[in-house]
């Protein structure tokens, strides 16, 4: 292997591989969101107060559709940019394991749930007897943050890990997390919704214990969703997450391995986004743990105990096939030497180098890797880019490209 890969690509080759690794729904919201302001922008509306979600109105006169307009609407361009860089990852995960239409499922089911606490707890504060704030009632949220904040909790229960990084300068208990980014939102930007982001935390931690499982339908209903003809030409395209996994309760597991990696929202992965669209080169990695987390295309998460032996250390596996190669060649040509003793010596070293050289060149010749293997990598979440870096890297042995990828994704 190459002790070194150099990846030299244009910045609109980079993003252009960045934004296919996105999965279909992700992709979705993010052009529905981005479109939605672009329109707002150009036509001038400004009017947010008729489609962020407003308690008194949601009350009053019934404006249940405010629940819905208030994710797709926000109020400005950076809060449009964050709220979509926050949602690649979280999204991007998630959908790779619940596929898009149970994605798109939890979304309207967060969203709904988030409204549903938000307008009893601003009822609840508004109208008590002993310390009522009647101005929570006229409060405006809008933007995807709240279901982002639900998310947060998903991915972090989902993660196993005992802690998270916030802005990547401390670490907190991972099961307080989203209450302590929650907090320093607040003291960073007093003019954002604490109910709506306080109401999507809520959410998620009832999702996370179980409280919506009576009414996420099952795999099977999601599958025949899936296999409708109306639904056909969505399904049909690369990006779209198929749901099967063998998770047949509807509901998103959760487990207890301690030696995985966390995607979530602050702990680097925005960074990540920006530094992978931009020429770097890339050192393999000394040693690499096991992503449990890895599920391919809408697969449920699930351990297997016999992986982690297989790639626990890419660099024993490969000294092991170099010294397999050396071995197999010995019996090879052990039988051509008619019983006599081969002399020892630099001739015969240099003989096995290219005997061993030429068997490695044939196997490889034999299995050159075809364009739909390395769509299936590409499906398994990696960039069209680092697939066919990795594939190079690895002379066409799909095995070791598949470390080379894991190992760049630590």
């Amino acid at each position: 292997m190459r002790p070194n890969i150099v990846s030299e690509a244009s910045l609109q080759t980079r993003l252009g591989s960045w934004w296919e690794g996105i999965p279909f729904f992700t992709s979705t919201v993010i052009i529905a969101c981005g479109v939605v302001y672009l329109v707002c922008l150009l036509v001038g509306y400004d009017s947010f107060a008729e489609v962020c979600f407003l308690p008194l109105e949601v009350i009053s006169r019934f404006q249940v559709y405010r629940i819905f307009t208030s994710i797709i609407f926000h109020g400005s361009l950076l809060h449009v940019l964050f709220n979509m860089l926050a949602f690649v990852p979280l999204g991007s995960e998630l959908e790779r394991i619940m596929g898009s239409i149970r994605l798109f499922y939890i979304v309207v089911l967060l969203a709904t749930s988030n409204a549903v606490i938000h307008l009893l707890i601003a009822l609840i504060v508004a109208y008590n007897p002993i310390l009522s704030y009647p101005e929570l009632m006229h409060q405006c949220a809008i933007g995807f943050s709240g279901v982002l904040f639900s998310m947060i909790v998903i991915e972090t229960s989902l993660s196993g890990i005992q802690s998270r990084s916030v802005f990547g300068l401390f670490n907190v208990p991972a099961k307080w997390y989203a209450l302590i980014l929650l907090v320093v939102f607040q003291l960073l930007m007093p003019n954002v919704s604490l109910l709506g982001h306080l109401s999507g935390i809520l959410s998620g931690f009832l999702y996370t214990y179980g409280f919506f499982n009576i009414i996420i339908p099952d795999t099977s209903r999601f599958s025949a969703i899936e296999s409708s003809s109306w639904l056909s030409t969505c399904v049909r395209r690369p990006k779209f997450m198929m749901c099967t996994g063998s998770n047949v309760s509807g509901h998103l597991p959760t487990y207890s391995s301690q030696n995985t990696t966390s995607s979530g929202l602050l702990s680097g992965n925005m960074w990540r986004n920006f530094s992978s669209l931009l020429p770097q080169r890339e050192n393999p990695p000394q040693s690499m743990q096991e992503d449990s987390r890895f599920p391919g295309a809408g697969r449920t998460l699930g351990s297997n105990p016999n992986r982690g032996s297989s790639i626990g250390n890419p660099d024993s596996n490969l000294m092991a096939r170099l010294l397999d190669d050396n071995d197999s060649q010995r019996h090879l040509s052990a039988p051509s030497l008619g019983g006599q003793q081969k002399p020892t010596g630099r001739p015969a070293a240099a003989e096995n180098t290219v005997a061993a050289a030429t068997t490695r060149e044939s196997r490889h010749e034999g299995h050159v890797p075809s364009d739909e293997d390395i769509q299936k990598l590409v499906a398994m979440g990696f960039e069209t880019t680092q697939v066919e870096v990795a594939v190079a890297a690895a002379d066409g042995d799909l095995n070791v490209a598949v470390e080379i990828l894991m190992a760049q994704k630590e």
